[in-house]
């Protein structure tokens, strides 16, 4: 049985651990050192209660931690404010099973309850799963930066992929907080 709960501090270490190989064995990730539980309770303070980190569990809500996905502010810039950036990690053993769509669909339906407008993917190239990953939860290619990333000797490509949560109303909705609306499914 499946699980799909908001992500909580105590759950940093294992989120930790599922990152780390794809900071260590690839390029699905830039970043060159993998961060600890540390690090990652910091990340997740930092989305102020406004952007999702949620977590997908085998066994129902209470097993154990075998995926993550979250949302973060897309740019710095104030009218950048209604459109996030989404990023998803599951567990190596866990991967082709279902439980990343799933995990994805609930973070896209809960942008979509609080009032984001678009959501986008960034997702280094080549990397047919994860552009399959992105397709089947409705994101759609928006463009290609080439060759901006430096990772294992070589330069790699970076697609957006972009996904419509809701119409683009003038005045634009405020967003609500993460913490005001809580995981949605469905």
């Amino acid at each position: 049985m499946i699980g799909i709960r908001a992500a909580t501090p105590d759950d940093a270490a294992r989120i930790a651990a599922i990152y780390a190989p794809f900071v260590i064995g690839g390029t699905v990730s830039f970043e060159i050192d993998p961060p600890d539980a540390r690090a990652m309770r910091g990340r997740m303070a930092a989305s102020e209660g406004l952007y999702p980190w949620m977590v997908v569990t085998n066994g129902g809500e209470e097993g154990g931690v075998v995926g993550y996905a979250y949302a973060t502010k897309f740019r710095d810039r104030p009218a950048y404010k209604y459109v996030v950036e989404t990023s998803i990690y599951v567990a190596g053993d866990q991967q082709r099973g279902g439980v990343g769509r799933l995990l994805y669909e609930a973070l896209i339906d809960t942008l979509r309850a609080q009032g984001f407008t678009q959501a986008i993917g960034a997702i280094t190239l080549p990397n047919d799963a994860s552009i399959s990953l992105h397709e089947s939860v409705g994101f759609r290619r928006a463009g290609v930066y080439r060759e901006i990333g430096y990772k294992q000797g070589r330069w790699i490509d970076v697609g957006f992929w972009q996904c419509e949560l809701n119409d683009s109303k003038v005045p634009p909705v405020e967003p609500k907080p993460f913490s005001a609306v809580g995981v949605v499914r469905g």
